[in-house]
């Protein structure tokens, strides 16, 4: 097996200019007649100061930016990154293009590593302050009943239906938490199949009803006739439905409503809009609602009983579907939530 010859071009190019020096002293040496040991001496110097100058004009230049390169690089410095960048050219310009190449890619790895820990501590400082206020709060109506209250039934069932209420929400947190690690980590596999939409809907307002009932907020459901099934995992896309439509409910007035909309598109999708007339969200907030424990109003969001990862849930769901949340909101005038979902399998479809 034949290799085939690849000259190192950065070595013929020394190479060809020590040959063209020496080519050109001999050229002046016979122009000019001259002769002697001196002669030979001062040609040899000649050439390797040409050689040398010329190497250095066309080599130190491009070492010390990469040297300077790996320098910042170690130092996770990376402003002046973008002088290493070089045209293609010979084996140096090769080397320079990696080392500005590996400082792109060190680049973004250690960017993603800082927000992963920002994330992480973020992440954490949430859920040990979503868990500190349901355990003082069981804590503290424990201790009063302990200390006499236990007896005095004006204050005793109040606070145990208290004590309750907060297990509930602790309860809540530790079902959010563990289904939302679940998705991101892909150890809650869908199980994708064709599902009655409409009936869907139905058996989740129908869940809602006593909510909305208490909150005095109407649910309105419009599906037209030829909108029958859907692609998707029916009990996962139950939860976008309960979350979406709950939260229409809680932060509606009364009197309001939420309302349930499908539609056809032309390509075979389904348009799915759940949305409320409710207090809205301000349009700042729109792009960090779909955070972990993001919350725009905290004490309201509190008092409605959210564990603030109910829209953290409905935005990995639907992207294991291959669908992304849109969000749309006014204040005072509502919100309105929109995805997009197949209506008969994919692989059918072409």
């Amino acid at each position: 097996m034949r290799i085939p010859f690849r000259p190192h071009r950065l070595s013929l190019n020394i190479a060809l200019a020590t040959g063209l020096f020496v080519a050109l002293g001999l050229f002046l040496r016979g122009l000019l007649d001259l002769e002697g040991l001196w002669v030979d001496v001062l040609l040899v110097l000649a050439v390797t100061y040409a050689t040398y100058a010329w190497m250095h004009r066309h080599t130190a230049a491009r070492l010390a930016r990469a040297q300077k390169t790996l320098r910042d690089i170690r130092k996770q410095r990376f402003d002046e990154l973008e002088k290493a960048y070089v045209r293609p050219g010979d084996e140096l310009n090769t080397l320079l293009w990696q080392v500005y190449r590996n400082g792109q890619v060190l680049e973004k790895e250690i960017e993603l590593f800082r927000r992963t820990e920002t994330y992480r501590r973020d992440f954490i400082g949430n859920v040990s302050h979503e868990l500190k206020t349901p355990i003082f709060s069981v804590r503290g109506y424990a201790e009063t009943l302990l200390d006499g209250a236990l007896h005095d039934p004006e204050v005793s069932r109040p606070f145990v239906e208290k004590i309750l209420r907060n297990a509930d929400r602790l309860h809540n947190l530790a079902a959010d938490l563990s289904e939302l690690s679940k998705i991101e980590t892909g150890e809650l596999k869908m199980s994708r199949q064709l599902f009655d939409l409409p009936q869907l809907i139905t058996e989740t307002t129908e869940l809602l009803e006593a909510a909305a009932e208490k909150k005095e907020v109407s649910i309105r459901v419009r599906i037209p006739s030829n909108i029958t099934t859907a692609f998707g995992d029916p009990e996962r896309l139950k939860q976008v439905f309960v979350n979406l439509i709950d939260n229409g409910i809680k932060y509606n007035n009364a009197g309001g409503h939420v309302e349930v909309v499908a539609r056809m598109l032309p390509d075979h999708r389904i348009k799915v809009t759940v949305a409320d007339n409710g207090i809205g969200i301000p349009s700042h907030h729109l792009n960090r609602v779909t955070e972990r424990f993001y919350r725009v109003d905290k004490s309201r969001s509190r008092s409605q009983g959210g564990t603030g990862l109910g829209l953290a849930i409905v935005k990995h769901i639907l992207a294991a579907h291959e669908a992304q949340l849109v969000i749309d909101s006014q204040v005072q005038r509502g919100s309105t939530f929109g995805f997009t979902l197949p209506s008969r399998v994919p692989d059918a479809a072409h």
